[in-house]
C-alpha cells in the first residue's frame, strides 16, 4: 500500500532487527528498543514473530526503511504506535509519514477508530499528528518505565469524502 512516498510492508525479522537497534537523542531516547537478541528470546513486541506479522508494519520511501508502526486491535479501535527512523526525526516528512501508516489501519480495519497515544511534551510528534488529521481527545497518566506520565489519546478524524 501507497500513500504519496510511502509504501506500507508488513514488517519481516531482518527489518525488525534493525528497527530494534536504531538509536534516539534525548529525550527521544525513551522510545528505543532493547537489544534485538534479547527480543526475540523474550519473544516480546515484534521480536513474537506472529505479533509482527499480525501488527507490525515497515515504512519506506524511495526503497529505503523509514520507520515503522504497530497497529494494535482494540474493541472496536486500532491504535497505532509510530516510529520514524532517527535520521528521519525533524525532517518536514512526519505527516506523510503518519498519514500513510494511517491509510494502512484504516484499509485493515475499516469503519474502527485509530487513535494513538502520545507524551505530552512531545510537542513535535503532537503536531505531525494534528496535521495527519488526529485531535486531542483525552488526557491521562499512564506508567512508564520512568514511573507514571501524562499521555494524551489522539483520535483520527477522516477529512469529510473520504
Amino acid at each position: 500500500m501507497t500513500v504519496a512516498l510511502y509504501e506500507v510492508r508488513t514488517m519481516t525479522e531482518k527489518e525488525a532487527e534493525v528497527v530494534a537497534g536504531w538509536r534516539y537523542e534525548a529525550p527521544y531516547d525513551i522510545y528505543g528498543w532493547m537489544p534485538w537478541e534479547e527480543m526475540k528470546q523474550l519473544g516480546i513486541e515484534f521480536g513474537d514473530p506472529e505479533l509482527r506479522i499480525q501488527q507490525y508494519v515497515s515504512v519506506y520511501r524511495s526503497n529505503l526503511l523509514q520507520g515503522f508502526a504497530q497497529l494494535f486491535p482494540l474493541e472496536g479501535t486500532t491504535r497505532l504506535g509510530i516510529g520514524m527512523k532517527p535520521d528521519q526525526c525533524g525532517q518536514g516528512m512526519g505527516v506523510d509519514f503518519v498519514k500513510a501508516v494511517t491509510t494502512e489501519a484504516l484499509r485493515r480495519g475499516p469503519g474502527q477508530e485509530i487513535d494513538l497515544e502520545v507524551l505530552t511534551w512531545n510537542q513535535r510528534a503532537i503536531k505531525v499528528y494534528q496535521k495527519a488529521g488526529f485531535e486531542i481527545t483525552d488526557l491521562y497518566e499512564r506508567m512508564t518505565l520512568d514511573g507514571s506520565k501524562p499521555f494524551y489519546c489522539m483520535v483520527y478524524s477522516a477529512p469529510s469524502g473520504i
